[in-house]
């Protein structure tokens, strides 16, 4: 069996910056069976997501179940999360759109339990991982963006929190191969500009929100400009949010004299 002295070295050798608590968690997965640790380092040292082999992540202090293909939620995007917990009321009706894991629904259902909360994604498989984690809790709906919604929802969305994919597609190719070889290539795929799903956002977002209901949307900090502008040509008001700390942007937007319908 591999102790955990030889794990570390093993995964500092193959790049790993996190050596030792990686080689902690591979051994607690492990239980004590040395065939199944030596596979489990073997797979991570060909660049599978720590978070797929564990079958969990952390995300808002929550163990967020992971199945392999399942885009892994990013720790940056608990500010995404955060914010879209400030903004919700007693009662509020929360959309978490492009919902992966379910990641930013378990995190505002902890939160905030009294909340009427809503998911879709258009990845079945995602959404199987999502019913995993906020299955009974939430209503969940397969399809593309808002397509995927019944239309009694239209006019009384609350707050709307989207992180949908914003890499730029030639980008893909500089990500690490955990994320370009082994995550969904739909959930990392904006568009040339990484933009595109906020533009159809932008667009369509207004005749499913209640009048002063709040988006909040992941981009990058390069993004934010030209993302705040999209919102902005579409009737929102913007406010730009970072985090410096975790590397997260986020686009609030707003519209207060939006129609109901």
């Amino acid at each position: 069996m591999h102790t955990l002295a030889e794990l570390v070295r093993a995964l500092r050798a193959g790049g790993s910056v996190f050596a030792e608590d990686e080689a902690a968690l591979l051994s607690e997965a492990a239980a004590g069976d040395a065939g199944r640790l030596a596979t489990l380092l073997k797979q991570r040292l060909s660049g599978q997501p720590l978070e797929s082999l564990l079958g969990w992540a952390e995300f808002a202090g929550l163990r967020i179940l992971i199945d392999p293909g399942v885009f892994v939620p990013r720790r940056r995007t608990e500010f995404l999360a955060e914010l879209a917990i400030a903004a919700c009321r007693p009662g509020s009706t929360v959309l978490d759109l492009c919902c992966g894991s379910g990641a930013i629904s378990a995190a505002i259902l902890h939160a905030r339990p009294q909340v009427r909360l809503y998911a879709s994604d258009l990845m079945p498989a995602s959404l199987r991982c999502a019913a995993r984690n906020i299955g009974g809790r939430a209503k969940l709906f397969q399809g593309d963006l808002f397509a995927a919604l019944p239309q009694a929802l239209r006019g009384h969305i609350d707050v709307l929190a989207v992180n949908a994919p914003y890499v730029p597609s030639d980008a893909i190719a500089l990500m690490p191969p955990e994320a370009r070889l082994h995550e969904p290539h739909s959930a990392l795929d904006g568009g040339p500009d990484g933009l595109n799903f906020h533009r159809r956002v932008a667009r369509d977002a207004a005749g499913w929100l209640r009048p002063r209901a709040r988006i909040v949307i992941e981009t990058s900090a390069e993004q934010a400009p030209t993302s705040a502008a999209i919102f902005e040509t579409a009737g929102f008001r913007t406010r730009v949010a970072s985090d410096d700390s975790r590397g997260a942007t986020v686009i609030l937007a707003s519209r207060e004299d939006q129609a109901t319908s």
